[in-house]
């Protein structure tokens, strides 16, 4: 007959911390080196975007913007204006829109860069945002143009260009 004997010992490392270790078990090798893993994860720093900053940086006159500028926003090099038509009459004078990188449109007059005061606009409707692109060139080059967008906010009643309306959220 021969009898197996389970060897175990006791090893203490440099700090006197003293931890046992099973040699003829893998399953408690297995579970030692999964919280080992573990508690290795639990010590990295997270550095994912929570929001409560952006929420804080976002802030005008206190109220949180619907929008955020993207990295690529320029204020443009060409002089833009905006004409306001009601059935095929401008309306105003035309609306000079070269001296910021972004324009927002709606009722809420804290926030809002052209206040639109009717109902049927939201607190914050629209922006107009110029962002900086590259443009392939026949020869083969790209040249870099600052050119508007327009982006809907989540506006109830929506934001239409001439006859089609924009994407809501989206450039």
């Amino acid at each position: 007959m021969i009898y197996c004997k389970k060897i175990s010992f006791q090893v203490t490392n440099s700090r006197g911390d003293e931890h046992r270790d099973d040699v003829d078990d893998p399953v408690a090798k297995m579970k030692a080196a999964e919280e080992a893993l573990e508690a290795k994860q639990k010590q990295k720093p997270t550095f994912e975007l929570s929001g409560k900053l952006a929420a804080e940086t976002n802030r005008v006159r206190g109220v949180t913007l619907l929008f955020n500028e993207p990295p690529d926003a320029r204020k443009p090099d060409i002089r833009w204006c905006l004409y306001v038509f009601k059935a095929g009459e401008v309306l105003n004078e035309p609306l000079y829109m070269h001296r910021q990188s972004c324009y927002h449109f709606g009722r809420e007059g804290r926030v809002a860069d052209v206040p639109t005061d009717h109902s049927s606009c939201s607190k914050q409707h629209a922006v107009i945002q110029f962002r900086q692109i590259e443009k392939d060139q026949p020869d083969g080059t790209s040249i870099k143009q600052v050119r508007p967008y327009i982006m809907d906010l989540g506006s109830t009643n929506k934001t239409f260009i001439t006859v089609s309306n924009s994407s809501q959220n989206l450039y």
